[in-house]
């Protein structure tokens, strides 16, 4: 039985396909990269400036802000280590960074309440780097 549109084996994939695919890779890393900082000086706003921001009152996340400063902070760090991981082609930065996107996708969410439409594009960064490690396929796979 044939299957049409699919294509299994090593030689089924063409030349532009596989850069296609690598695209994403890097789209993924720069993407990695760019929320990383974005989230490393999110970070030290709140460390060092907590009047900048100000919090809706009852929110369920209420955390002090020099703690949320700091999480995103560590979190941003790991993120743009990930990253720069994810372009020298490292087989474990994918799972990684997958991982960290999601972690970073849940600290922005509950960083609603202070800026929002910062933590929203943030998460929208996260979720295209987790769609596109998902998507694109690393140096390793490739057997050309």
């Amino acid at each position: 039985m044939t299957t049409t549109g699919m294509h299994h084996g090593r030689g089924a994939r063409s030349s532009g396909e596989g850069a296609w695919v690598a695209g994403w890779t890097g789209f993924a890393g720069v993407m990695m990269i760019f929320g990383g900082l974005m989230a490393i000086f999110q970070g030290i706003a709140a460390i060092a400036e907590d009047d900048v921001f100000v919090a809706t009152r009852n929110y369920v996340y209420n955390f002090n802000l020099t703690s949320w400063g700091w999480i995103h902070l560590v979190l941003g760090v790991l993120v743009v280590l990930a990253g720069a991981a994810v372009f020298r082609g490292e087989v474990w930065a994918r799972m990684v960074g997958i991982a960290l996107a999601g972690l970073a996708m849940i600290a922005n969410f509950m960083w609603l309440p202070y800026q929002p439409v910062w933590a929203i594009v943030l998460i929208a960064v996260d979720a295209f780097v987790i769609w596109a490690l998902c998507v694109g396929k690393g140096r390793e796979t490739r057997t050309d």
